[in-house]
């Protein structure tokens, strides 16, 4: 007998072998009994609760984040206020409060009778400016008038409606930083 047959021999005994029975009958058995024997505890679901509709009817309320109404409050709220940084509110107006800070732009300085002044350009026209005088629409101060920037302090309400001073400056524009 070759060898080929003989190791093909062996080789088909074995893989007879592995498909005997070998016990599987018994656990079977055992995975079938378990199964008629088990029952399933399940537990039931809870009732829905019934749903309510709400009608909201706050639709023709006032808007709560409509900006005129919080200033209006602020307002209110400075008119009352006992807070020393508070800016008198009915003395009238200097010409320079008229417009906004942004839009002025510091061109030179020059002096008259021992005063600084600033040479403020705003628009197409030039002001004077020197300190103590009112500036911008924020209720400003110039404090210092220098050769190549101008102190204010204005007045402002924070956020809680408080009024505060902080600093800024209006500095000379160059041909630099003109551009």
């Amino acid at each position: 007998m070759s060898p080929r047959i003989a190791i093909g021999a062996v080789m088909a005994t074995l893989l007879l072998a592995g498909c005997g029975d070998s016990d599987v009958r018994e656990v079977r058995g055992w995975m079938e009994q378990v199964k008629r024997d088990t029952r399933p505890a399940v537990k039931p679901l809870p009732e829905p609760k019934d749903f309510l509709p709400y009608a909201y009817g706050a639709k023709d309320a006032v808007d709560p984040f409509d900006a005129n109404k919080l200033l209006g409050e602020l307002a209110r709220a400075a008119v009352t206020s006992n807070n020393p940084n508070q800016p008198d509110l009915q003395r009238p107006r200097e010409q320079l409060e008229t417009f906004p800070l942004d839009t002025m732009q510091m061109v030179g300085t020059m002096e008259k009778g021992g005063t600084r002044f600033a040479l403020l350009q705003i628009e197409r026209a030039l002001y004077q400016v020197k300190a103590g005088q009112r500036i911008g629409q924020n209720f400003g101060v110039v404090t210092h008038v220098g050769e190549d920037a101008v102190d204010i302090r204005e007045t402002v309400q924070d956020a809680a409606g408080e009024w505060t001073g902080r600093m800024t400056k209006l500095e000379l524009q160059t041909k630099e930083n003109r551009k």
